[in-house]
């Protein structure tokens, strides 16, 4: 199977709600929920991507022949590639009946495992999304990394309890989620939380804590202050706030800010090719997350499709790095980006 022929595979067996475009870039679906659109006028989306576009590479051709070396080593384990896969939860209503969850999760969990990277799992009201989430990690020898939503504390502590059985090596929490409406509605409310609540959670994690959807300078200290591993630079692919600026754009400063804490820096939002991924890492990511691309690639290919995208994804990266010079990760600089 190639690229194009998952896509079309999965036109066949997506909802109307995705189209699956031959780039994910926010304009088919525009802020049409259910399906990846975003919130409000739906531009969140488009100016992720589109920000991207606006960073250059620079190329420099002038350096010793090498193959280079895309590996990833965080949280002490070993990865093929600085990407790993986006958390996606209530596949069914946004996408298609063809898979559950749990199938969803299975394929694309397992996939990923076997092919060097891992996949971060989604979340829902549905107590089941996650159980069957944590289900494929432990399967796949915790090579995943579960992503808990902002609950209240009680539904908090049933949802790391699951995790905590997965064996994942890392646990996430997507911050910005507190924007959903369902979350609002939940006795005790769920949603935002202070950086002592946000401190006990990372510290009932007991291993390494992402905090995912910061956005500002201001936000990433609070995480490092409240004790995370690692922060992911989001904006919930704009399904939660309209009007954000995108990843690009807020990435360099809280990088810059985040020098030499110790705090790992990852970001999403519009990332849809290697090239993309060496300019977040130019920029100063230690790594990257890929969401919405990968449904597709499971709806059309199943395990094959996953493959064939970490691939294509990882390709396009080395490639990348050979015409900017750069024979390792450690190598990647700023310099060998045109920021505007």
């Amino acid at each position: 199977m190639t690229y194009q022929e998952v896509l079309q595979n999965a036109r066949e067996t997506l909802s109307k709600n995705c189209k699956a475009c031959p780039v994910c870039n926010g304009r088919a679906c525009g802020n049409h929920i259910p399906g990846p659109g975003a919130k409000g006028v739906g531009d969140t989306a488009i100016r992720n991507y589109e920000k991207w576009q606006d960073i250059r590479v620079n190329m420099d051709t002038i350096h010793p022949f090498v193959t280079p070396d895309t590996s990833l080593e965080l949280f002490g384990k070993s990865f093929r590639y600085p990407f790993f896969a986006g958390p996606v939860g209530a596949v069914t209503t946004h996408y298609s009946d063809k898979y559950d969850d749990m199938a969803y999760n299975n394929i694309l969990v397992k996939a990923c495992a076997e092919n060097g990277i891992a996949a971060f799992t989604g979340d829902g009201l549905d107590p089941e999304v996650m159980k069957v989430a944590c289900q494929a990690i432990a399967a796949a020898g915790g090579m995943g990394i579960p992503t808990v939503k902002p609950w209240n504390q009680e539904t908090i502590d049933a949802k790391m309890a699951l995790c905590e059985r997965s064996g994942c090596f890392a646990v996430a929490m997507d911050i910005d989620a507190a924007g959903l409406p369902f979350l609002k509605n939940m006795n005790p409310p769920a949603g935002s939380k202070s950086v002592e609540q946000l401190a006990e959670i990372a510290r009932m994690a007991g291993k390494p804590f992402i905090v995912k959807g910061v956005m500002t300078v201001s936000g990433a200290l609070k995480a490092r202050q409240a004790g995370a591993s690692a922060i992911v630079v989001s904006n919930h692919g704009g399904r939660v706030l309209d009007q954000c600026p995108a990843t690009a754009e807020v990435l360099v400063d809280i990088v810059d800010a985040l020098k030499g804490s110790g705090v790992k820096v990852l970001v999403d939002g519009g990332i849809r090719s290697g090239v993309d991924v060496f300019k977040a890492l130019a920029i100063g990511a230690d790594a990257v997350i890929i969401c919405r691309p990968f449904v597709p690639m499971v709806y059309g290919g199943a395990e094959e499709g996953v493959k064939l995208y970490i691939e294509k994804i990882g390709a396009e990266l080395s490639d990348t790095m050979a015409m900017c010079g750069a024979k390792d990760l450690a190598s990647i600089n700023r310099d060998m980006v045109f920021l505007k």
